[in-house]
């Protein structure tokens, strides 16, 4: 998987824009000219930036907040899945900021550095081999996400499948760990509600399971001395 690629597949998991579907036809000549997507997956993401193209914007806008904001079981932010709201969040947050400052890319959004999105910006800014092993950190997450949104007949999943191509196969321990969790439907407004409830914070050391521990070791030795630095 190669720059553009990435390029294209962080836009398809962002907010829905006007600009974003005036890019459709400028997102298929991308993915077709650099053809690293499989033909079944292609034709999935084809139909999927066509939808995202043609459709109702508001209509577009408010699939996406359902589905990504309001339900935290398919939520864009990496970390929410292996840390959720406890300390080594704020660690890890801290380390992946890091490491993109340190390739030169700056963050001037107020997004949080583990949003998916964003993490693909930074990938299609690495060599491809590069980008695929630090994408392959995060895979049982991206299989579990993928998997959720299959079984909901979300286009997205044509997103998560091209990404999980992209890299070796996660443990099946890891995915079976993360589809545990809770998955509420998006349309329940009172589950939803009760699943953001903030959990009660805890002082001293917090347990961890190997899920959990992994992601922040693997980011912390994914760091390394900054790279020519980027205009």
């Amino acid at each position: 998987m190669t720059i553009a690629t990435f390029k294209v597949l962080s836009a398809l998991l962002s907010y829905p824009t006007e600009e974003l579907q005036r890019a459709a036809a400028e997102m298929r000549t991308a993915l077709r000219n650099e053809a690293t997507i499989p033909l079944v997956t292609g034709g999935d993401l084809d139909r999927m930036i066509g939808e995202m193209a043609d459709g109702d914007l508001l209509d577009l806008q408010e699939r996406y907040v359902l589905l990504f904001d309001r339900t935290r079981s398919l939520s864009l932010h990496l970390f929410e899945h292996v840390h959720g709201e406890s300390r080594d969040r704020g660690q890890a947050m801290i380390d992946l900021r890091s490491l993109y400052e340190k390739n030169g890319l700056a963050i001037k959004t107020t997004e949080l550095p583990d949003f998916l999105p964003l993490f693909l910006e930074f990938l299609s800014t690495r060599p491809a081999r590069e980008a695929c092993e630090l994408l392959g950190q995060t895979s049982h997450i991206v299989a579990a996400l993928g998997e959720r949104l299959a079984k909901r007949g979300s286009p997205y999943s044509a997103v998560f499948k091209a990404l999980a191509e992209a890299t070796a196969t996660p443990a099946s321990a890891e995915i079976e760990s993360l589809l545990a969790e809770p998955d509420t439907d998006p349309d329940d407004l009172t589950a939803l509600d009760a699943a953001w409830q903030d959990a009660p914070v805890v002082f001293g050391p917090e347990p961890t399971d190997g899920c959990k521990s992994n992601l922040v070791a693997r980011i912390r030795a994914a760091r390394r001395p900054p790279a020519a630095r980027q205009n």
